[in-house]
């Protein structure tokens, strides 16, 4: 559901103005970190298996992937990769379809946004009624 409600903000953008920008950046490099971790991390994928291919550090720092070697093969990686957009384009579908479903309350909401800029959540679960 994390993933879903991250990629929301650019499916309300394409359904509302029928073009993307780049304010959803952050929101997809949350979601696609947060996919790669469910294969990774936490063994959520059933093609990869229950395996941690994460070394399980944060660190940020100058030449951190330099000073690292990967710990899997490129085939690995690469199935990996195909695992992670997988769950990326299986919430976007579902995130959308969702959005589609109260496709009135999107619109609703834009307009409400435009007029006044911030909306309470009162006026924003009004919108449902």
């Amino acid at each position: 559901q994390d993933i879903m409600v991250s990629l929301g903000g650019r499916i309300a953008e394409e359904i509302i103005f029928g073009d993307i920008t780049t304010g959803a950046s952050s929101d997809i490099k949350k979601a696609t970190k947060t996919a790669r971790r469910m294969v990774t991390r936490y063994g959520m994928s059933d093609h990869i298996g229950v395996i941690c291919y994460d070394d399980d550090d944060d660190e940020v720092f100058i030449g951190k992937d330099l000073a690292h070697a990967k710990a899997h093969s490129e085939e690995i990686s690469g199935e990996i990769d195909k695992e992670v957009k997988s769950i990326i384009d299986d919430c976007y579908t579902k995130a959308k379809d969702i959005i589609l479903q109260h496709e009135d309350v999107l619109h609703s909401c834009a307009q409400l946004l435009l007029e006044k800029e911030k909306i309470t959540r009162e006026e924003f679960e009004g919108l449902f009624v």
